[in-house]
C-alpha cells in the first residue's frame, strides 16, 4: 500500500489503482499533474492522452503570448488565474531554463471613434494591476514606426515564449516524480465501481479514485463519458494564420493588437513576434467543420452536425451574422485579410504574407447563445472537469494546476 492506502506502483500501468487520472495531455493537464506531484510526493497518478504527442492540439498551436490581463473583467477567473499564472509561468521559465521575453505590446486605436474602447481597456488593465500606459501617436510611433494610430495603451510586461517547451519541461517534471504518462491512448467512458472509477480507454482498462477531465476541443465530450452533462458545448473556431516573409518582418518590432470590437467576442487580426523568431499574422477566426478542422477543407459530419443542431450556435450565429460573415470572407480573400493588416500597417502588401498553420479554439457556448466568458470548472463526487479554458489558459496553466490540484488532494483526503 501507498501512503494513500492504495496499491503500488507495478510495471504496467492497468494493473494499479491510481490516486488520480487526468485525461489530456495539453498544458493545463500537465500543469494539473505537475501541480499535484509538486504537492504530494509520492501520489500515484496517471495521465491520458490519445495523440502520439503531448501539447498536440490548442498548446502546440498557441501563438505563445504571455498574456497580462488586460482584457479581462476584474475579478474574474481569468482575470485573476491570469496574472498569477503569468508570474508563476515566467518563475518557472526562469528556473527550469526556457527562453521568453517580456517585448511589450501595443493595443492601437487607428481612428478617434476607437480611443473611448481604449480608454476602456486601459482602465480595467490598472483595475487588474497591469503595468500598462497610455501613449500618444508620437510615442507609439517610436515603439513600432511602422504603424499607424492616434493613439494606443502600452503594455511592457506581455511577453512571448514557446509553450511547447513549457509542456515539454512539465512532462520530464512528472515523470521524474513518478508520475505516469500514457500516450496513444483514447479515453472512452468512466464508470463507478466502489470507491474507484473504472477509465475504458482504447489500451484498456485504467482505474482510479478521482478523475481529472481536461480535454480541451472535446472537454464536453469527455465530460459527459464520465456522466456528468455540462450546460455548454463546445463550438470550434478555426484561428486563420499568416507570417510575414523575412524581408517584411521590419514592420512589427513586437506585438501589435487593434482595439477589440466590443459587440464581437474575439480580438480582430493582430501581429505577433514569435519566440523562436518570425512575425505571426492573424487569427482570422471562422467555424471549424471538425473538432479537429486545421485547414479549410478539414471536414467531420458527426462534429459538423452536433454544431449545427445545437440552438445555443444557432442563437449565436444570428446574433453575430454580420460578423461571422466579414471572418469567412476574409477566409477567403487574402486581399481582405491584407486589408485588415493595413489598418494597423499601411505598408505592408499581400506578397509580405505567407500562409502559416492554423489553431482551433475550443469554445464553449451556452445554451442561451452566449460565449461561455471566463473559465468553467465544476467538481462532482469523484471528478474535476474543465469545461472552458480559453485564452489566457496556457499564460494561466500553471495557477489553474493549482487551484485544480487543491481541489482534488481534499477530496482525496476526504
Amino acid at each position: 500500500m501507498n501512503r494513500l492506502g492504495l496499491m503500488p506502483n507495478t510495471e504496467n500501468p492497468a494493473d494499479m489503482v491510481y490516486d488520480v487520472a487526468i485525461i489530456g495531455g495539453g498544458i493545463v493537464g500537465l500543469a494539473t499533474a505537475w501541480r499535484l506531484l509538486e504537492k504530494r510526493p509520492g501520489l500515484s497518478l496517471l495521465l491520458l492522452e490519445k495523440e502520439s504527442t503531448l501539447a498536440a492540439h490548442q498548446t502546440g498551436h498557441n501563438s505563445g503570448v504571455i498574456h497580462s490581463g488586460i482584457y479581462y473583467k476584474p475579478g474574474s477567473l481569468r482575470a485573476t488565474n491570469c496574472r498569477a499564472g503569468k508570474q508563476q509561468l515566467e518563475e518557472f521559465c526562469t528556473t527550469h531554463g526556457i527562453p521568453f521575453d517580456r517585448c511589450g505590446k501595443v493595443i492601437v486605436a487607428t481612428s478617434d471613434a476607437e480611443v473611448p474602447g481604449l480608454h476602456r481597456i486601459f482602465e480595467r488593465g490598472k483595475e487588474n494591476g497591469v503595468e500598462c500606459e497610455l501613449i500618444s501617436a508620437k510615442r507609439l510611433r517610436e515603439l513600432e514606426p511602422q504603424v499607424a494610430g492616434v493613439a494606443a495603451v502600452h503594455v511592457p510586461e506581455t511577453g512571448i515564449v514557446d509553450y511547447k517547451l513549457v509542456s515539454q519541461r512539465l512532462a520530464e517534471l512528472i515523470r521524474e516524480a513518478g508520475g505516469t504518462i500514457q500516450l496513444e491512448t483514447e479515453f472512452l467512458s468512466a464508470v463507478t465501481a466502489g470507491d474507484q472509477q473504472k477509465l475504458s480507454t482504447s489500451r484498456g482498462v485504467f482505474h482510479s479514485r478521482l478523475v481529472v477531465t481536461c480535454g480541451g476541443l472535446h472537454s464536453d465530450r469527455v465530460a459527459r463519458c464520465c456522466g456528468f452533462e455540462p450546460e455548454t458545448k463546445i463550438v470550434p473556431f478555426r484561428g486563420e494564420y499568416y507570417k510575414l516573409r523575412p524581408r517584411a518582418e521590419h514592420l512589427c518590432r513586437n506585438l501589435i493588437y487593434p482595439v477589440p470590437d466590443p459587440n464581437f467576442p474575439f480580438l480582430g487580426v493582430h501581429l505577433t513576434r514569435m519566440i523562436e523568431g518570425g512575425v505571426e499574422c492573424g487569427p482570422n477566426a471562422v467555424l471549424a467543420f471538425a473538432r479537429e478542422g486545421y485547414t479549410f477543407g478539414s471536414f467531420n459530419a458527426s462534429d459538423l452536425w452536433e454544431t449545427l443542431r445545437f440552438a445555443g450556435f444557432r442563437k449565436l450565429g444570428r446574433k453575430h451574422f454580420a460578423a461571422g460573415m466579414g471572418e469567412m470572407y476574409r477566409s477567403l480573400s487574402k486581399a481582405a485579410f491584407v486589408k485588415a493588416l493595413q489598418r494597423l500597417v499601411p505598408e505592408l502588401r499581400a506578397s509580405d504574407l505567407l500562409p502559416a498553420p492554423a489553431g482551433v479554439r475550443a469554445q464553449a457556448v451556452t445554451p442561451d447563445g452566449n460565449l461561455a466568458d471566463d473559465f468553467v470548472i465544476e467538481t462532482t463526487d469523484h471528478a474535476v472537469h474543465v469545461l472552458n479554458a480559453p485564452s489566457p489558459a496556457a499564460t494561466s496553466s500553471l495557477n489553474i494546476g493549482e487551484t485544480i490540484s487543491l481541489q482534488v488532494l481534499e477530496k482525496l483526503c476526504c
